[in-house]
């Protein structure tokens, strides 16, 4: 009995249609690994939102570094269980879920890039609203708090346009209402110290507020924060520019190969069905 035979179409097919189990696999445990990372995300947020007292954390949600975390991990929790779940079942559907997800993503980026640089201004007057609220809810919040002063003090800056600014927090400010210990002062990251203390004075900003700036230069920095800010940007832009790469190539491999296996499989698809209308062809 002769042995059956394909038609060269079908072989040629056969040959090149099939789903590679290493574009499958390698966009698995890529998505695996962003997986980890949106879960660990998440539980930091969730755990720095519930050991908040209430009042305080619901004082300052625009500004809580915690909901920030939140709302990240959820996000790719979901996009990454979309491409796991898809490419380890080759469904189509959840890879152009997938795909999808990382193309709006890195539209949203980079629309958010070319914005910020053609409204700089606007851009500018957020940051200072942004700014100016967290200085109100600088006692509110503990993680807040510690970004402040984490931040005055890598830039040696302080409050948003001057050191004035800490008038707007009701402990730190000059009104003849305000009966706290920390009246007229500003927080102690504001302060000049010196780089061997060994001790940290959290006190020496006290009555800074009350001082002109060419006597409160010598105590504290009294430039403000939204400058300093600027002019570090614009300092390290190539910086800026790695990191916002750094960004878009996981994004970018992401889509590449789950482009590459959505291909494949309805490859494999076209042929099986090719196979099954043909089945009682001669050449079978």
């Amino acid at each position: 009995m002769a042995k059956k035979r394909h038609p060269p179409d079908v072989r040629r097919a056969e040959d090149f249609s099939f789903v590679s189990p290493v574009v499958k696999y390698l966009l698995f445990f890529f998505n695996m690994l962003f997986w980890v990372i949106s879960m660990v995300m998440l539980g930091i947020g969730v755990y720095a939102r519930i050991v908040k007292h209430a009042e305080a954390a619901m004082a300052c949600l625009s500004v809580d570094p915690s909901l920030l975390l939140i709302v990240a991990g959820i996000l790719m929790f979901l996009i990454t269980f979309f491409g796991c779940i898809g490419s380890l079942r080759e469904n189509i559907c959840l890879l152009q879920t997938f795909s999808i997800c990382l193309t709006l993503i890195f539209l949203l980026q980079l629309a958010a890039g070319i914005l910020g640089f053609v409204f700089s201004d606007k851009a500018r007057g957020k940051v200072s609203e942004m700014i100016s609220n967290a200085i109100v809810h600088y006692r509110d919040d503990l993680d807040l708090q510690n970004l402040i002063d984490f931040g005055q003090k890598e830039f040696s800056c302080c409050g948003g346009i001057s050191y004035k600014d800490w008038s707007q927090n009701m402990y730190f400010n000059c009104s003849s209402e305000n009966f706290s210990q920390e009246r007229c002062s500003v927080p102690y990251s504001c302060c000049l110290n010196e780089e061997d203390q060994a001790v940290i004075n959290t006190m020496c900003g006290q009555g800074m507020q009350a001082l002109d700036y060419k006597d409160a230069k010598y105590y504290i920095h009294t430039s403000g924060c939204i400058d300093r800010l600027v002019n570090w940007l614009h300092s390290n832009l190539f910086l800026l520019g790695g990191v916002a790469l750094g960004f878009a190539i996981p994004q970018l491999v992401g889509f590449l190969l789950s482009q590459i296996l959505i291909a494949q499989i309805q490859d494999q698809i076209k042929l099986q069905r090719y196979t099954q209308q043909h089945s009682s062809d001669p050449w079978y």
